[in-house]
Formats: structure tokens, sequence, C-alpha cells
């Protein structure tokens, strides 16, 4: 009897697909999780493995590779990738990382089955578009909220964007003692500079957390100054890409032949810690992870502190907006639908009640009809999504590079404009550098 192996975060989905396969004469294992998955197949040996893409603890292009580097324990296994995400990037990744079959969700047992049976791999057209510390009593008082970065893709300098800024992401969050940056653009070098003249004498610990290693969000980093001091403490964190960890990836960057000096002579005390959980504690201040809509391997976060809440989601696309679009192809059913709306009501509810929102409104809704499936949002669907979650204040984030100061001021008022219909008191802004927030539960910035 051949044997499967079910990877998935979701039990629903381990679920049908158990029934479906059992019926057909598979002998069916499943696991929760990639890094309990890497291990059962490695226990029971099954002829195919049917993972997800994003999952907690080991995603699946960790899963991929790990089997496959098993190849002498694991002969002739088909790899099967499912993903809510229709990227073409992310399919190409997965069959590079191993995969022999991408499926978007939702899928039908009947399509699983009809892979397991088949002799034929997808890979042949792999590119097939997709659809000393310094203590808590050392930092200012109170919590604050520092905007850095708030422009996506690349740094924009220039008379036409002096006001709201021409950095890429970074933003700094001051809350119970601890201090953490959310990605590191091109905006963390004036951040370093600050950090260097305040805390000048003494040692600085900070958590640097990174949403994803695209360069607009890692690009600033060999240019900040705190880690180039000896007795600096400096925890960056984040999620494993598809083929590289945090530590390879900001080296990479660093290396001879493009930046003078290495990741690894720098002289401050710089530790790694590749997240496994989508919950964790910076200090006090906990952390909640959720995976965005965008390529590669991207998370929002949501902080929850003494004094109020914090989402940073800086890319990430409407699930229903991508997949629905009349110009997105592929099939369209209640199936889809139905799917696409639970997705993006998973990110309502992780965001319900926050009290400041940074939101990826890359867009707007003309704009984005040639830019469907790029990973990022049009404004009047982050402003949709905050109302439904019930925030209490809206930053509109990653400005697009070709907007410049006035248009970003227009895309504002009209967001003001939308959520009034709604008689709502939902303040909105569009995120500027050197912009302060006290973060106050309830207060209006």
């Amino acid at each position: 009897m051949k044997s499967a192996l079910l990877i998935d975060d979701d039990p629903i989905v381990r679920k049908v697909l158990s029934k479906a396969l059992s019926t057909a004469g598979w002998a069916v294992h499943e696991a929760k999780d990639g890094e309990e998955g890497i291990q059962a197949a490695l226990r029971h040996r099954p002829d195919a493995v049917i993972c997800d893409l994003l999952m907690p603890r080991c995603n699946g292009f960790q899963v991929c590779r790990a089997l496959r580097e098993q190849a002498d324990h694991l002969p002739g296994l088909k790899i099967i990738v499912t993903t809510h995400r229709g990227f073409a990037t992310d399919r190409l990744n997965a069959f590079e990382s191993g995969a022999d079959h991408y499926l978007v969700k939702p899928i039908l047992a009947e399509d699983i089955l009809q892979l397991l049976t088949s002799k034929e791999t997808a890979k042949a057209s792999p590119s097939a578009p997709a659809g000393a510390p310094v203590p808590a009593a050392q930092l200012p008082a109170g919590n604050l909220l520092r905007f850095w970065g708030v422009r996506g893709s690349i740094p924009t300098p220039g008379p036409n964007t002096v006001f709201y800024g021409g950095n890429t992401t970074c933003v700094e969050l001051r809350a119970d003692g601890q201090l953490i940056i959310l990605d590191s653009g091109s905006g963390i070098r004036l951040l370093g500079q600050r950090l260097v003249e305040e805390f000048k004498g003494r040692s600085l610990e900070l958590t640097l957390l990174l949403t994803h290693t695209h360069w607009d969000h890692i690009q600033g980093f060999p240019f900040f100054a705190p880690a180039y001091v000896a007795n600096n403490q400096v925890h960056i964190q984040g999620y494993e890409g598809y083929r590289k960890g945090l530590e390879s990836t900001l080296a990479v960057q660093m290396e001879s032949s493009y930046f003078p000096v290495g990741l690894r002579q720098l002289p401050s005390n710089i530790t790694f810690s590749e997240q496994r959980e989508m919950e964790f504690h910076v200090g006090p201040v906990r952390v909640r992870a959720i995976f965005a809509n965008h390529p590669s391997v991207c998370v929002g976060y949501r902080l929850d502190t003494s004094t109020g809440s914090v989402a940073f989601l800086p890319d990430h696309e409407s699930y229903a907006r991508m997949r629905l679009h009349p110009r997105a192809g592929g099939p369209k059913g209640q199936a889809t639908l139905d799917y696409c709306r639970a997705e993006d009501q998973k990110l309502v509810e992780f965001l319900r009640g926050v009290d400041m929102l940074i939101l990826d409104a890359q867009y707007d809704e003309a704009e984005y009809q040639t830019h469907i499936g790029w990973g990022h949002s049009c404004y009047e669907d982050s402003v949709a999504t905050a109302l439904a979650a019930g925030a209490q204040h809206l930053f509109l984030f990653h400005h697009d590079p070709a907007h410049d100061d006035a248009r970003v001021s227009r895309m504002v008022g009209h967001a003001r404009e939308l959520a009034g219909t709604h008689n709502s008191t939902m303040s909105i802004e569009a995120a500027r550098e050197g912009l302060e927030v006290p973060l106050l539960k309830g207060q209006r910035a």
C-alpha cells in the first residue's frame, strides 16, 4: 500500500485530504508543522508528501530542502507544495527547493490524487505564472512610536519627497523598557546616528524584527552605527526565507564585492534568532506574527505593550482583490471566493482593536490594475481592512517611489473621505519620516 504524509497546520485541510486519500487506498500520516513533518517523513518513509508552504516552526521551502537532502533514505519521494498564495516567485522558489508540484488553495482532493498517480512532473516549467546593556530606566520614559523610513521599493530622495520622506522601511518602538526596530531599510541609518548620539559612552541593547529580507527592508543595516560599537547588543529576529537564513542573507549584502566591511567584522555583539513560533516576547512586550500575502516568506507583526498595541504590516496584498480580480486569471468559483474572504478575515481578526496600524497602501485603485500580484495593496483596501478591524489609528505606509508628497496627500484625503462614509472616528495619516507618536491606549494620534 502506498503512503502519503500530510504536513499542514490547518487541521481541517488535513482531515479532508486524509479522508480522500484513505478512501482511495492510501495509508495516511499527518504532521501539524514542518519540523514534525520532517521527522515523520524520515520515520514513515512515505511515497508522497503534501506540504503547506507557510507554517510556524518550519516552512515548506525548508521541508523540501531537508527531505531532498535525505534522498538516499527517501528514494522516489514526490513532494506537492500547497499554498494560499499565487506568486510566480514562490512557485519558482518551491521548485528550486525540491518540490515536484505547486498547487494554489483552495485545492480539490481529486487534484491531489491525480498528481500522486501521474508520472509527470511540474518542474519542466517552473517559471509559469501562478496567479553591559542599557537598563530600562535609561530609556526615555513613556512608550513611543517613531518613523524613520516610510518608502517602498527604493529610496527616493529629492525635493518632491521632502515632507513624507524618501527612505525605505524602518520604524522604532520604545515600549516597556525595550528598544524594538521594525525592519532595516535605508531609514535605519538616521536612527543609528540618533542612537549613537543619545547613548554615547553607554552600551545599548536593542531588538531588530525583520518582516522579510527583500532589499528595501534590509539595505540600511550595513550603515547602522550601533552595530559598530563594541559593547552594544543587537538581537536580529525574523523568519527564514526560502533559501537562506537571516544571517546568511544579511552577510551576502556585506560581502567584499558590495561593501568594505563584512558582517562578521562588526564589533558589536550581534545575535540571530530564526523565529519558529508565531508568538513570542521581547522582554515584556508580547509579539504575534501573521504570514502576509507577499512573495517569499513575509510576515506582519503585532506588538502589545502596557500602554497600547502596534501592528506593522508593510508588505501585503488583499487576497480577494488579487485572486478575484478579472485580470488575475485562474479558475474562479464559490470555493475561491469563500477561501479569499476567509484569508482576509484572518488578517482582520489578527488586527482586531489595534491602537496603531501601519499598513501597506502603496497604490491607488487605478494603479493596482497594472500591479496585480506584486504583493502590495491599494489604499482603498487598507482603509477597509482597518475599519473592519476597528483600528484606532491608520498609517498609510510603503509609499510608492513614483508618488511625490502631493500625490500621497491626495491619497490621505480620499482615505479619510472613505472612512467618513462609514461614520468612522478612526484617524488616518500617511506615515512620514520624523513623525513621533506617543503610544497611549485609546488616544488619537
